[in-house]
């Protein structure tokens, strides 16, 4: 298990990217969802020992990571998001010396790793291609294969589908599915359908706050019965705004619909929505705008 205890981070010009974060995070699939610049890639980095926090704790399977960094290395994959290759080195070959400098000395053992990673990750085909010739997809594919060496305990994902087409980041999702449920997998992302196709439970942060977490069902049946939905033109949605609390809005053959957080129905015409984790994110992101 990774815990995160009153996690804080300040820049030296004064931003501050975390403010006491706390998370129990267990084995499986784990999705940190949040805007552009709300602190995950902050808070990735400080998982992986690659940041040193301003104060807090961070510990894994009872392992201090700010005290002892090497021993939770030995144990980590990182997946960071902008993950930087050779260009003119062939994919079998940057992954053998990935895999010298993650300490798998032996020949044998090393060559048995490194097939059984580009197999998994489908690019035995493709093993002594350049990765210059790789599509965004497979360079990703090939970063979680780097990430896989050593069989790690904690793999850490920052940010892994953005820019993927649909049919490379379905390919992607499903590799990390098929990691297994034993191992600690932190999923970072401002996208919120990788989150809930994936993940077992989830953490939104915003303004380097924890907003909400727990698993993704019981937070989408926290708000039954309080949501509504309907279409409305474009002059109808300021007004909406000033006297109900719209979280999302988005357009629909040429209207706008819109979903509104309210105890009982906003108006005659609104009806009830079944909502989804994008609605919990919308919500929770709508109410740390109303409170700043």
């Amino acid at each position: 298990m990774l815990e995160i205890d009153e996690l804080s981070h300040v820049y030296p010009n004064g931003v501050r990217a975390l403010d006491r974060v706390t998370l129990s995070i267990k084995p499986g699939m784990f999705g940190l969802l949040g805007p552009n610049g709300a602190g995950k890639s902050t808070l990735m980095r400080c998982i992986a020992t690659l940041q040193t926090p301003t104060s807090g704790a961070l510990r894994f399977d009872g392992v201090e990571a700010l005290t002892d960094p090497q021993a939770i290395r030995r144990r980590l994959g990182y997946l960071p998001q902008d993950f930087g290759v050779y260009p003119r080195v062939s994919a079998y070959d940057m992954l053998d010396h990935m895999a010298i400098l993650k300490g798998l000395a032996d020949p044998k053992a090393r060559r048995a790793e490194v097939e059984r990673l580009l197999d998994q990750v489908n690019l035995w085909a493709v093993r002594k291609k350049a990765l210059s010739g790789y599509s965004g997809g497979m360079r990703q594919r090939f970063g979680v294969a780097q990430a896989l060496l050593g069989q790690p305990s904690l793999i850490v994902v920052d940010e892994p589908t953005a820019g993927l087409d649909p049919e490379e980041r379905n390919r992607f999702l499903d590799l990390l599915a098929g990691i297994g449920d034993k191992v600690v997998v932190i999923l970072s992302t401002h996208i919120v359908e990788d989150v809930s196709d994936l993940c077992s439970a989830v953490a939104i942060l915003a303004g380097g706050r924890i907003l909400r977490q727990g698993a993704p069902g019981e937070l989408v049946r926290e708000l039954d019965g309080r949501l509504w939905t309907r279409p409305i033109a474009r002059d109808e949605l300021e007004p909406l705004k000033t006297h109900h609390q719209v979280i999302s809005t988005r357009l629909s053959a040429g209207r706008t619909i819109v979903h509104v957080l309210a105890e009982d129905a906003p108006g005659p015409d609104f009806a009830p929505h079944s909502g989804s984790l994008a609605d919990v994110y919308f919500s929770a992101l709508a109410q740390a705008r109303r409170a700043a």
